[in-house]
């Protein structure tokens, strides 16, 4: 791969303007990037190229189109501890919760645009102001979902409070969109683009469902219910999950949304399900699946409840629960939050609480758990043949992929990471909960 592959990204038909990083976890949607040259270690007084303090708060990712890097953000005017004990009791929240939910009195809804090669703020793009948002939990912001691009467009999603189209050159708000729903703990489901088609998983605790909105206009294209659930209450039926688009050896486009209790595969122009796994009581899934071309094989994690890693092979139709269709699972020390990482014939994932393993992606077999310290929601980056695994406390572990353990470097930022690395050329980028980091050697 190495260098002329990125020179054949660089010089592609599209120029250097190419989408290189469009949305979540990359071109592939699997955290993979074609970066080189990277720092295995760096601090705020090393391989520094600049550090941009950003205005408001969200656990975003950017996403860059070869000149600009574009993140999301949110300003958020909180209320009196005694007015947000009273919002939760008028809300109907039961008390045991109250520790875990923010509110906030007001939020200002905005897209940043940041020159790639200064780090300035070219553009801090007004998107809607909020009175009494819907309350999220603790963990969570109001600006979590990462935003995409497609063509001289970038989408912005922040789930309930407004899904907007931007054009990148001029910073103009094309259309703007609000879908009824009740996330129960805030947004976090990235959008996707697919044949012109914005893709939205929408699994609240009133209603759960899958939707593509046409890019041009807004307008829905289709709407499709998830399948009936066992859970009782709404909360077990939410989920946050990110899809993935992919054609199998069969030759179906097959897009894939994982929810609660299952998952599902659709096809992306119609929104007409392929087939259906249920993988059990898991709910509020957050690690976007990735997919395996070799193996035809998905790897999902269950969300909450008591995750499972589970590989779904993907030639199937209809309710395929019952068929031959698991090639394999685990149950132990698999995230709820990050997603998983393939590279080649090996799978790595890291736990919540931060114990690493890396599978074979085929048998499922471990090779290798190590315990990298720390608490993780951001999803693990391959680059410059290494692995980034930063955590919330806001240290950056790299390691080298390969059958066995070896690290390489820990690095420490001030402030928390809940956003997943990026990199691109030879940068690496890195948004904690106040500044976005570029790094260079």
């Amino acid at each position: 791969m190495g260098r002329f592959l990125f020179l054949l990204i660089c010089l592609s038909p599209l120029g250097i303007a190419a989408e290189v990083w469009p949305e979540f976890r990359g071109p592939g949607g699997d955290g993979i990037s074609h970066a080189e040259n990277l720092p295995a270690e760096f601090s705020e007084d090393s391989h520094l190229v600049w550090k941009t303090d950003l205005p408001g708060r969200g656990w975003s990712s950017p996403v860059f189109d070869g000149e600009f890097l574009w993140v999301t953000t949110a300003e958020e005017i909180f209320p009196t501890e005694e007015e947000r004990l009273a919002k939760l009791k008028a809300d109907g929240e039961s008390e045991r919760k109250f520790k875990s939910r923010q509110v906030a009195r007001k939020i200002d809804l905005a897209l940043l645009k940041i020159d790639f090669e200064s780090g300035d703020i070219v553009q801090a793009i007004p998107l809607r102001s909020i009175e009494n948002p819907q309350t999220i939990h603790t963990l969570n912001s109001f600006a979590s979902p990462t935003p995409v691009l497609s063509g001289d467009r970038v989408f912005a999603h922040f789930g309930v409070f407004g899904t907007f189209a931007i054009d990148c050159s001029s910073g103009d708000l094309l259309w703007k969109t609000e879908i009824p729903l009740e996330h129960g703990v805030g947004p976090g489901s990235s959008p996707i683009v697919t044949q012109d088609l914005l893709i939205l998983i929408c699994d609240g605790i009133d209603r759960q469902f899958v939707t593509a909105l046409s890019t041009a206009d807004g307008k829905k294209v289709w709407t499709t219910d998830r399948p009936e659930m066992r859970a009782k209450l709404g909360d077990q039926k939410k989920s946050y999950n990110t899809p993935v688009v992919f054609t199998s050896r069969d030759g179906r486009e097959q897009l894939v949304c994982m929810g609660a209790q299952w998952l599902i595969s659709y096809d992306p122009a119609t929104g007409k399900e392929w087939w259906r796994y249920d993988h059990g009581s898991g709910f509020s899934v957050v690690p976007r699946p990735v997919f395996s071309e070799k193996h035809q094989l998905i790897f999902v994690s269950t969300g909450f409840g008591k995750p499972r890693l589970i590989a779904v092979r993907v030639d199937g139709a209809g309710d395929i629960t019952n068929a031959d269709r698991l090639a394999w699972e685990e149950t132990k020390r698999i995230p709820a939050k990050p997603s998983p990482l393939l590279v080649g014939d090996e799978l790595y994932v890291i736990s919540d609480g931060g114990v690493a393993t890396c599978f074979d992606a085929g048998s499922g077999v471990v090779h290798w758990t190590e315990r990298v310290s720390g608490n993780y929601s951001a999803s693990p980056l391959l680059a410059d043949g290494k692995i980034f695994f930063a955590n919330q406390e806001g240290v950056i572990t790299v390691v080298e992929p390969g059958r066995s353990y070896l690290p390489l470097a820990s690095n420490t930022l001030p402030g928390s990471i809940m956003a997943s690395p990026i990199a691109w050329g030879e940068s690496l980028l890195i948004r904690t909960e106040q500044s976005l980091y570029r790094f260079a050697r």
